[in-house]
């Protein structure tokens, strides 16, 4: 989770894409157009701070409550997570979220 949160804070759009799982729920076929759009919601916001609230693994599956601090502009906002992570070939990769965001 810390790794993803510093690739948004950073602009490391590549990796974000590398670290989903493929073939789960936020995967994109379309690598192009989701390192575009990526892009695109990076360059609006700027990410102020990660706070997380539990992580849990039980075997190959892991999940991570979390907020993040954003800000758009003059407006700050958090984004409430529950992200499920899936551990394949020793690596974890981001399934999906659960719940409020």
């Amino acid at each position: 989770m810390r790794s993803r949160y510093t690739a948004y804070a950073t602009g490391a759009c590549a990796y974000l894409v590398d670290s989903t799982l493929r073939g789960g729920a936020q995967w994109r076929e379309d690598r192009a157009a989701w390192l575009a759009e990526l892009r695109a919601y990076i360059g609006e916001v700027r990410f102020e701070g990660l706070l997380v609230h539990s992580a849990a693994a039980d075997g190959d599956t892991g999940r991570v409550a979390f907020t993040a601090r954003l800000r758009q502009g003059d407006r700050a906002a958090e984004q409430h997570g529950d992200s499920r992570f899936q551990r394949v070939g020793g690596r974890w990769y981001y399934v999906g979220e659960e719940g409020n965001r």
